[in-house]
């Protein structure tokens, strides 16, 4: 493996979940920028969704990287991303406001995300990439 893919796990295509994973970072960073009318209504809490959005992010890096130092890296790049957004939403006046409260529930979402590394399934994505692209 490249000395620069090291963190991550032994995938056979590192490149490809990395890029997925980051698809779905650029997803939250557009769906927090969003002006407020162009979002989706949910049956569910503001606060749940930054907490469920923030928790599958970081349970994403558990799946990707392999180094301890590398998921509390992207964690606390996570942490600051969130509260980041929520600044630049009240800065924005696109009909967002900025609230500490959902940085909050980021932040609390990032944790349960880190959580997974002490499951069993925190390895069920190279799992799956050895099952795909068996080598």
């Amino acid at each position: 493996m490249s000395p620069r893919l090291r963190s991550f796990k032994p995938f056979s295509r590192p490149l490809l979940w990395a890029c997925l994973w980051i698809l779905a970072l650029a997803a939250v960073v557009v769906a927090s920028l969003l002006p407020g009318s162009d979002l989706p209504q949910w049956q569910v809490s503001d606060k749940t969704e930054h907490f469920l959005a923030y928790g599958l992010l970081s349970a994403g890096a558990v799946q990707l990287f392999s180094r301890r130092r590398s998921l509390v890296v992207v964690c606390v790049l996570l942490i600051l991303l969130g509260v980041l957004l929520e600044f630049l939403q009240g800065a924005m006046g696109l009909g967002r406001t900025q609230d500490m409260r959902d940085a909050l529930a980021n932040g609390l979402g990032v944790l349960l995300g880190l959580a997974t590394m002490f499951m069993p399934l925190r390895d069920a994505l190279l799992r799956l990439d050895g099952w795909l692209f068996r080598r």
